[in-house]
């Protein structure tokens, strides 16, 4: 065992012994720390430092209960956090997450991810992630507006332009955005810079919305390209039905893919001759529905319950953009079975540690979330930049600088990947580019 195999083995003991109950953070840190041994047999100066051991550390945890009244006059508490887990290269960036399952390990593991994510779009941005157990579904406005208005007057303490710059999440769309940056306003004043994924009217970016979509296609086009391949005419399965599958639909159907299936929490829809975007808009966006009602509007598809990565059908692209941990050992054997080439992660971290090592066992190429759907923190990034020269850039002007960043991005990783002899390992490429930046600021800046 290497010196630095050994250094990683006890940055994970003193993981496992610090937080034994933290699964999802340990499964995230443990597959980083893996693959930059490579890197810390280069640079001993990092084990000296110890160095993983304090990026593992988040700088700043932060748990608070968030007190609201729902539309019946009952007070209700759901806890809220805020992980501010390295600001070695800018202020602390990451989204909020409203959804019953998240605990202070989601966040955590959230924020960890979110440090190589930021440092891999070439911006000057730190790793961040916080969020609460509260689930929208089913909230009126009116119930959603005061439980963001209770958790901003915590959170408001903690944040700023220049601090820390929440954005939205699973559970956190324009809606509530907009509640928090309002409560947000009476409190600390205007400060225009402290959200992002704002309405257009009071400070927020074009083409935001789409940015993690779009980006994921614009990475995955980089893969292909890469390979002497092109997403013309290939056949496509997507997860999920929110803004990223949305997105990422219709942006594939405009470079030429044909996109198969998109699904929700209950079922999903195949359609053959290539799911229809502007019908699932219309069932998402306008009618609140569930994606089972495509099936009644478009002769040609089916409608199943269950997972969608359950269905066995050839085709060549895997596009998981639901949620985490939604593909597992067998699933991933079944895609090798249906001859899929390329799998690229809209989801944060929807593949399995097995369903990986069955990816890369058998050679598809695989984009880990980290690098594949950082484009909606880019253009968050970009939404900071226009606040901060009180200017507003148009749609073209945004996507075209989107589309360079992701490009940026698989090239970062697939130079590092060959640089420390994985050529083709994506995953271990963005780790390695992610971290090298990280590692150089924090090392510059003595011990912070």
């Amino acid at each position: 065992m290497t010196k630095a195999q050994e250094y990683v083995a006890t940055v994970k003991e003193a993981i496992q012994r610090r937080d034994p109950e933290q699964t999802e953070f340990q499964e995230a840190v443990f597959a980083v720390l893996d693959s930059l041994i490579p890197v810390l047999d280069k640079h001993p100066e990092y084990i000296k430092a110890n160095l993983l051991e304090r990026m593992v550390e988040p700088e700043r945890v932060i748990e608070f209960r968030v007190p609201w009244q729902d539309d019946a006059g009952n007070y209700q508490v759901n806890r809220g956090y805020r992980v501010q887990f390295n600001s070695a290269i800018g202020p602390y960036k990451g989204g909020l997450r409203f959804h019953p399952s998240v605990n202070l390990s989601t966040v955590k593991f959230l924020g960890f991810e979110q440090i190589f994510k930021n440092s891999l779009t070439g911006l000057p941005i730190g790793g961040g992630k916080g969020g609460s157990d509260f689930d929208p579904k089913g909230k009126s406005d009116s119930e959603v507006m005061r439980f963001c208005q209770s958790f901003m007057t915590e959170l408001a303490r903690h944040i700023g332009p220049d601090l820390d710059v929440p954005a939205g999440d699973i559970g956190v769309g324009g809606r509530e955005v907009g509640y928090l940056f309002g409560a947000y306003k009476r409190l600390r004043g205007f400060e225009n810079g402290v959200l992002t994924g704002k309405g257009l009217t009071f400070g927020g970016s074009a083409a935001r919305v789409e940015a993690t979509g779009y980006g994921l296609l614009y990475y995955t086009q980089s893969m292909l390209d890469a390979h002497n391949d092109s997403l013309k005419g290939k056949k496509i399965k997507i997860s999920g039905s929110g803004n990223v599958a949305l997105y990422a639909l219709q942006k594939a159907n405009e470079l030429g893919a044909k996109v198969i299936t998109v699904s929700d929490s209950d079922g999903f829809i195949y359609d053959p001759d290539g799911i229809d975007y502007s019908a699932v808009k219309e069932i998402k966006e306008i009618e609140r529905g569930r994606i089972k009602e495509y099936a009644q509007k478009v002769s040609t598809a089916h409608y199943m319950e269950g997972s969608v990565w359950n269905y066995d059908i050839d085709y060549d692209v895997a596009l998981p953009c639901a949620t985490q941990n939604e593909i597992d050992q067998k699933q991933a054997e079944l895609m090798v079975k249906d001859h899929v080439k390329y799998i690229c992660e809209g989801a944060n971290m929807p593949s399995m540690p097995e369903a990986i090592k069955t990816y890369n066992e058998n050679n598809i190429y695989y984009g880990p979330a980290k690098a594949a759907n950082a484009g909606g923190v880019a253009v968050s990034a970009l939404e900071m930049s226009q606040n901060s020269e009180r200017l507003s850039w148009s749609f073209d002007q945004v996507n075209n600088k989107l589309e360079t960043i992701m490009h940026y991005i698989f090239s970062k990783s697939e130079t590092a990947a060959k640089e420390y002899g994985v050529e083709g390992n994506y995953q271990a490429g963005a780790n390695i580019a992610g971290f090298e930046k990280v590692a150089t600021a924090m090392m510059a800046q003595g011990l912070v």
